[in-house]
């Protein structure tokens, strides 16, 4: 039974956050795994070894990136079902893993451990440019998405309310 009382939704803006970067990690690690080590063959994981250490790498990346998928989908379920999603908060998530999951991979990855490049055998300044661009500007997107949805979830006004019961 319903009555016509009625309290704030309490999102919750920060798991919300949390839960959409996780996805968003996820399928950059997909889409980078899937474009340029399976169908273009530029690179793997681990290029410092063996083809076959490669393909293990490669492999050992696809788990990790398959369970943070799969606990951020449930997460998201469960922030669905409670009603406690903050939709832009994860939304803003998202993109910032997308950004920060890429320039992590070109800083990190490419330049400072070396476990492999975008491509091998051509001019690579073309490449990390574009490559670290494009995390860089999603990153500054995504920052800029977060700090639009700072408000959400802060307090009845910024929110629907929802039937109470009685």
């Amino acid at each position: 039974m319903t009555s016509a009382h009625t309290r704030p939704i309490d999102v919750d803006r920060r798991r919300s956050l949390l839960t959409g970067c996780m996805i968003g990690i996820a399928l950059m690690a997909a889409a980078d795994t899937i474009a340029f080590h399976q169908l273009l063959g530029w690179h793997h994981f681990y290029d410092q070894s063996t083809p076959d250490a490669g393909l293990l790498s490669d492999g050992l990346l696809q788990t990790a990136y398959l369970v943070l998928l799969v606990a951020g989908l449930f997460w998201f379920a469960d922030l669905h079902r409670r009603r406690a999603l903050a939709r832009r908060s994860a939304w803003a998530g998202f993109v910032l893993g997308l950004g920060g999951f890429q320039l992590f991979d070109g800083l990190v990855d490419h330049k400072l451990l070396r476990v492999h490049q975008v491509r091998y055998g051509v001019d690579l300044l073309p490449y990390d440019l574009a490559w670290n661009g494009v995390g860089l500007s999603v990153l500054v997107l995504g920052s800029a998405l977060v700090w639009w949805s700072r408000a959400e979830g802060r307090g009845a006004a910024s929110e629907p309310a929802r039937p109470t019961e009685s």
